[in-house]
């Protein structure tokens, strides 16, 4: 990978907007399009082992052996998405991960969850170009089904967020979240041992 290639993948993971006719954009397409021809291949395996080596093909590295992936699973690009150990992702989920997804260890996800990192400006004359912002997943939290993450978005550890919601903004540690958009519902309390 040349130096063009780290910056705009760099670029990209750090955030912002990037032109959709920029020159360097057409590594990223590369990827891309390498992503949608790998994905049928994953979403036709029929074992967790065959699941777990396709996609790491897709993101373009070893997914632990304790993680489960369920088929069908969507992306866009993969290459910025970070998997934890014993991580369980369910069916039918999508990640847009240009802007970067990090999922740290113990995470579950619940079928049909929509992980999305890119968005695009209000104004029309600007809104091909990509705005791009992190999605971070942290230990132990629990996303239930149908849940739909928007760009720049933490979920804190241990935190819950229920069935159907749309997250567009933080969820701090240790609570549960639900909604449209997702707002806070309660805390969570940890047995002291």
């Amino acid at each position: 990978m040349n130096q063009e290639d780290t910056d705009i993948f760099s670029q990209m993971l750090k955030g912002g907007t990037i032109k959709n006719d920029a020159p360097v954009m057409s590594k990223a397409w590369e990827i891309v399009f390498r992503t949608q021809k790998l994905l049928p291949a994953l979403n036709n395996s029929t074992h967790i082992r065959e699941m777990r080596e396709r996609l790491s093909e897709i993101i373009n590295n070893k997914i632990d052996d304790s993680t489960t992936i369920f088929v069908p699973f969507y992306t866009n690009f993969g290459h910025h998405i970070k998997l934890g150990k014993n991580v369980f992702i369910n069916h039918a989920c999508s990640f847009l991960d240009l802007g970067g997804i990090t999922i740290e260890d113990e995470v579950q996800i619940g079928p049909k969850t929509n992980l999305i990192t890119e968005n695009h400006p209000i104004e029309p004359t600007k809104r091909k170009y990509l705005q791009l912002n992190a999605i971070t997943i942290k230990k132990n939290a629990w996303i239930g089904a149908g849940v739909t993450i928007l760009p720049g978005v933490t979920v804190g550890e241990n935190s819950i967020i229920a069935a159907g919601a749309v997250v567009n903004k933080d969820v701090p540690p240790n609570t549960i979240f639900g909604g449209i958009p997702a707002k806070f519902i309660k805390n969570i309390t940890t047995p002291k041992s």
